[in-house]
């Protein structure tokens, strides 16, 4: 752990920095995936390197601090802005400059075609302003300046929420992405000929949406829910029963060390001797949405890292 790193969240029981992060309400519910607030304690003008790696399309409304992303249109620096992340296909790498504060939230695949009408391909890897979008970040961000503590943030966007919702005419994603999202997060191990087959559907019409929906292919979507739980369980913010289980997801370790290293740049070994304070802090989050969406933790209760 980053001895200058100090989550104001606190840390896990190995020392794992941690967000703050809950499941929607549930009248938004089938379009969020996830409401969060990252922030931490850093020395004026320290540098923390670190990277993200979402598999989701994030809202991050940043309050505080200095970031610099490395994404697919090159570096891109922002200070206080209100931003819409693509998912990503490998770890982004990205920093932070001193103290900082973030408020977001996740989509729930499929929200942007559902929705915005944007396609998730075209964002992957990227980031772009709310504005860009045609959606009232700037609002958003003077709404949030006049609270101070999680619940009021968490307020103020389902608030804003509901209204898009409301606006755009409240279509629902597609159930075959809703279906194929929660089988990815109980086992991404799954053939995906077998998934078309019990959902009574055509294998290529389930590519086709899945593409749409994720950005990427049915396999890439499992291949990088795949590495993601792997990546939660060695920073300590995963459920330790499931250690085995997904290690069986893996032929062999040489297949893990080659997946792994593809997706974060570097070796398991490496991933866990380094400090992770952002990436850690997303994976946890995740993670914590995983296990309530999959029905090991219930919603607010104690998770096994905790």
């Amino acid at each position: 752990m980053d001895a200058n790193f100090k989550s104001r969240f606190g840390a896990t029981r190995g020392g794992q920095p941690v967000c703050l992060s809950r499941a929607p309400s549930d009248d938004i519910a089938p379009w969020i995936g996830r409401l969060y607030v990252g922030a931490a304690e850093v020395p004026n003008g320290c540098r923390v390197d670190c990277g993200l790696f979402y598999d989701a399309t994030v809202f991050r409304m940043q309050l505080r601090g200095t970031w610099e992303a490395h994404t697919l249109d090159g570096v891109r620096s922002s200070e206080k802005s209100a931003l819409m992340f693509g998912p990503q296909t490998r770890m982004m790498r990205l920093s932070t400059i001193g103290p900082f504060l973030t408020v977001g939230f996740s989509l729930r695949p499929g929200t942007g075609h559902a929705l915005l009408r944007n396609q998730t391909g075209d964002l992957l890897d990227r980031f772009i302003t709310c504005e860009e979008m045609g959606l009232p970040g700037e609002a958003a961000l003077a709404r949030l300046d006049q609270e101070s503590e999680p619940e009021g943030w968490f307020a103020v966007l389902e608030q804003f929420i509901r209204a898009i919702v409301k606006a755009k005419g409240g279509e629902q994603p597609d159930s075959i992405t809703a279906q194929f999202e929660l089988a990815a997060l109980i086992d991404p191990s799954f053939a995906i000929a077998d998934f078309a087959e019990e959902l009574g559907i055509p294998q290529r019409r389930l590519e086709r949406i899945i593409t749409r929906d994720f950005g990427l292919t049915p396999k890439q979507v499992l291949r990088r829910s795949r590495a993601l739980d792997m990546a939660a369980q060695l920073r300590g913010v995963g459920d330790e029963a499931e250690e085995d289980d997904l290690l069986l997801r893996y032929y062999d370790q040489s297949h893990l060390i080659r997946e792994f290293t593809d997706l974060f740049g570097m070796s398991p070994s490496q991933f866990v001797a380094r400090p992770q304070p952002l990436l850690t802090m997303a994976l946890e989050s995740r993670q914590a949405g995983r296990l309530e969406a999959i029905a090991r933790v219930a919603p607010g209760a104690k998770r096994p890292w905790e």
